[in-house]
């Protein structure tokens, strides 16, 4: 297992399979921006999946236990089931998790359930119509999202939503969203408004703080954290008390996990990013297609690509002002 030059060590990869999305979030992908003329991929420039296989043989080499399927919207990319499937081949791979907006996935659960998926996590930032019509850009019911998270838990598939709050905008969402998902035994995450990509205008100010979600869910329900000193969590967990159901905080801007960041992300055509701010990626598709390739070079380049990151955007957010122009959160994933 590597580790990078300060300590990180990599074991989780993020793989984006397209970055299209059938939703234009105000969050990632505001309709001004991503309008129906904006120059997304052609499918001719995705990886193909022969050679996501041979990346993922590599990244196992290098500590890897969790792959994550995300996009765009990972459900337009045809294939997906069957590359879930190869997927499962690799018995060392502790999960398998896929990351949807759910407009696609009740007709996709049982195949995907068969073919080895461990987890699903859903985006769902209101369960108010009028709110969420207005977050995804296009007033897409939140109907179509519970059910099919409902027909998710029916084939036996795990689940986690996860919802970002804006001020100003979601937060009145906040107790609504626990009371459904504690009833539903399914953990909620609440995620601090980030400054994903470069079109969200996104402000400090714009941000409703771990701090403060905790607080509003605490006029309602007792609560008792679960382990707040894990490294390995990306959210702070919490445990409805007398209550099996949970939930978690990301904190991403109020308190930075930089640190104990374990993940790569590869892109749709073939960039590793190690940041979900970054403004580069090294170009992998180059290297799998170059008559000189080998899986001892890939092996090199990756180990040696990881070692040398000092991503710490999260961290340095306050004390950098300046403008950084960073990867799409549709072109990256989650």
């Amino acid at each position: 297992m590597i580790k990078d030059k300060i300590g990180r060590r990599l074991t989780d990869l993020r793989i984006s399979l397209t970055d299209q999305c059938n939703l234009r979030c105000t969050y990632c992908m505001p309709k001004e921006i991503f309008g129906p003329n904006y120059p997304f991929l052609k499918r001719s420039e995705w990886l193909h999946f022969d050679e996501l296989d041979a990346l993922v043989e590599a990244f196992l080499c290098l500590g890897v236990k969790k792959i994550r399927l995300t996009g765009g919207e990972p459900l337009l990319r045809p294939g997906i089931v069957n590359f879930v499937e190869r997927l499962k081949n690799h018995h060392n791979l502790e999960e398998i998790t896929l990351t949807t907006n759910a407009l696609r996935l009740a007709k996709e659960v049982h195949a995907l359930k068969d073919a080895g998926l461990s987890r699903v996590t859903v985006s769902l930032d209101a369960l108010d119509p009028r709110i969420l019509g207005e977050m995804n850009g296009r007033g897409i019911s939140p109907e179509i999202v519970l059910k099919a998270i409902e027909a998710a838990l029916s084939v036996g598939l795990k689940i986690k939503v996860n919802m970002v709050v804006q001020k100003g905008v979601n937060e009145g969402e906040i107790l609504p969203m626990a009371r459904y998902f504690k009833g539903l035994g399914v953990p909620l995450r609440f995620i601090e408004y980030m400054d994903v990509g470069n079109h969200n205008r996104w402000e400090i100010a714009q941000v409703f703080s771990a701090n403060e979600i905790l607080k509003k869910i605490q006029t309602e329900f007792e609560v008792e954290p679960i382990d707040l000193s894990s490294s390995a969590e990306v959210s702070k967990r919490y445990r409805y008390k007398n209550h099996t159901s949970e939930f978690g905080l990301i904190t991403s801007v109020t308190q930075p996990f930089c640190g104990g960041c374990t993940r790569a992300r590869i892109t749709a055509d073939g960039k590793l990013y190690t940041c979900l701010f970054a403004s580069t990626g090294l170009d992998l598709k180059k290297i799998l297609r170059s008559e000189k390739y080998d899986n001892t070079t890939l092996l090199s380049v990756l180990s040696k690509h990881w070692g040398l990151r000092d991503d710490r955007y999260s961290e340095l957010r306050a004390v950098n002002k300046s403008a950084q122009e960073k990867v799409e959160m549709s072109y990256i994933g989650g």
